[in-house]
């Protein structure tokens, strides 16, 4: 029964994505882990996987309406892409079962690995309350990228995903807009490309270190890619704004259950 809600979530995630874009996705590793019973390990492995696909979706949709910078998404995705492919292929699997001990406190792989998630959805949760908020300016015309500063976020970015199976676009599209100009919806559009091929580019490491389901992978991300679709037609007769806000709590609370999961209280 478990693993069936686990099959619907995985749509509603896509559902989720469809309608407010960047964020929607960031449930993947949550629903694999409590859901299905994987370790963290093995979620982050998937959520890539899911996550590369379901960007990969959108950012075709971009692509064929021109609305992508190729130029900048290639700036931004080669150093992302080495980051997160070194630490899936080589930090990940060189982590002890057991971190550290903090007195009589035993700190685990996979619990340092959710927490961490936990805090990466805590700020991806804010970013998305305070959508509706002027945070990020809308982005004027594009100008030279400062290359060494993208790089470096590139880099910052692959390695947050690589670690925690998460795209990242909540701290890609402000990259894109402050330090190259980008406009906010060519930022966005151009955001999904850089997510789709570092996550899918990371995902290649885990195939090198670990069994893969294939058949549970395939079958996840092909209900989160109809829920794309859904969310899209969806899309065009609600408010998407407002649901990001509430997404955005919903993602809070999400994150603040993860931290007291995994610490003990509950």
């Amino acid at each position: 029964m478990v693993e069936i809600i686990g099959y619907i979530l995985a749509m509603i995630i896509g559902v989720s994505l469809g309608l407010i874009g960047s964020g929607g996705s960031i449930l993947t590793v949550p629903l694999l882990v409590y859901f299905f019973g994987l370790d963290a390990v093995l979620a982050t492995a998937y959520s890539l996987f899911i996550v590369g696909v379901s960007s990969a979706i959108g950012a075709t949709r971009f692509i064929i309406r021109k609305q992508t910078d190729l130029y900048v998404a290639a700036l931004f995705a080669v150093p992302s892409l080495v980051a997160v492919y070194l630490v899936r292929r080589y930090l990940v699997p060189s982590l002890p079962a057991e971190l550290f001990t903090l007195g009589d406190i035993s700190v685990s792989r996979d619990t340092f690995i959710l927490v961490f998630f936990a805090l990466i959805m805590l700020l991806a949760a804010t970013r998305m309350i305070r959508s509706g908020k002027t945070e990020v300016p809308a982005g004027s015309e594009s100008r030279k990228p400062n290359i060494l500063l993208v790089v470096v976020e590139g880099l910052i970015v692959g390695s947050v995903t690589g670690f925690v199976g998460a795209g990242g676009g909540f701290l890609i599209i402000p990259a894109l807009v402050l330090l190259v100009g980008l406009p906010m919806k060519k930022a966005v559009a151009t955001s999904l490309l850089i997510i789709a091929v570092k996550s899918l580019f990371g995902f290649i490491g885990d195939v090198q270190s670990h069994a893969i389901d294939w058949t549970f992978l395939i079958t996840l991300a092909a209900l989160a890619s109809a829920g794309i679709y859904l969310g899209m037609y969806l899309g065009k007769k609600v408010d998407g704004s407002r649901l990001k806000k509430g997404f955005g709590y919903f993602v809070l609370l999400m994150a603040l259950f993860m931290i007291i999961r995994e610490s003990g209280i509950v």
